[in-house]
C-alpha cells in the first residue's frame, strides 16, 4: 500500500511541476511593444502601459537611486534575492548584458528583496562573487516588492525611455531575452 501512496506522491509532484512550468511559458509569451514613443496610458502601475511608479531605496555601497533618474534610458528591473537558484543562473547573463550594453543607454536596476535576506550583507558579498557592477538596489520595506505585485523571482520589468512598462518576464532572463526585448522598444 505505501507503494502506492509514493507513486501517487511522484505522479501529483511531476503534475504540479509541468503545470508551474507551462504557466511561467505562458505568462512569458507577451509579444513585445514595437512603439514605445507614447507616454503610456496615463495610469501609474507595473502593468504593461503603465508609467512605472517612482521610487527611491538605498544603493548597496551608499546613496540613493530614484528611477526617475533614468529617464531617457532603457531600464531592466529586476527583483531578485541571493537565495533563489533562477537569480543566481541569470546574473552572469544581466552581467555580461549590461557591459555590453551600458554605453547605449541601457541600465539594469537589481532590486534586491531585502527583507528576505538573512542580513544586508549576505547582499554585498553575493554582487562581490559575482561581480556585479549594475546598480544594486535595497528593498527592505518592501517598496518596491509591494508596488510590483511580483508573485515569484526573478522578475523582470522593461520600461522604456519614457518610463513606460513595456513587458514583465517571469524567470531568469538570458541575454537574448533582454536583447529582444529592449531591441523592441525605445
Amino acid at each position: 500500500m505505501k507503494k502506492h501512496h509514493n507513486v501517487w506522491a511522484i505522479v501529483v509532484l511531476l503534475g504540479l511541476l509541468g503545470w508551474g512550468i507551462f504557466d511561467a511559458e505562458i505568462l512569458n509569451k507577451q509579444e513585445p511593444s514595437a512603439s514605445s514613443g507614447e507616454q503610456g496610458n496615463g495610469q501609474i502601475g507595473m502593468e504593461k502601459g503603465n508609467t512605472a511608479p517612482d521610487f527611491e531605496l538605498q544603493q548597496l555601497g551608499g546613496g540613493t537611486v530614484k528611477l526617475s533618474n533614468f529617464r531617457g534610458k532603457k531600464v531592466i528591473l529586476n527583483l531578485w534575492a541571493t537565495w533563489c537558484p533562477p537569480c543566481r543562473a541569470e546574473i552572469p547573463d544581466m552581467q555580461r548584458y549590461y557591459e555590453e550594453n551600458k554605453e547605449k543607454g541601457v541600465v539594469i536596476l537589481g532590486v534586491n528583496l531585502t527583507d528576505t535576506e538573512t542580513s544586508p550583507e549576505v547582499v554585498a558579498d553575493f554582487v562581490k562573487l559575482y561581480g556585479i557592477s549594475f546598480p544594486i538596489l535595497l528593498d527592505p520595506d518592501k517598496k518596491v516588492a509591494n508596488v510590483s505585485k511580483a508573485i515569484s523571482i526573478p522578475t523582470s520589468y522593461i520600461i522604456d525611455s519614457n518610463g513606460v512598462v513595456q513587458n514583465k518576464y517571469i524567470g531568469p532572463m538570458s541575454e537574448e531575452i533582454m536583447e529582444n526585448m529592449l531591441s523592441a522598444i525605445q
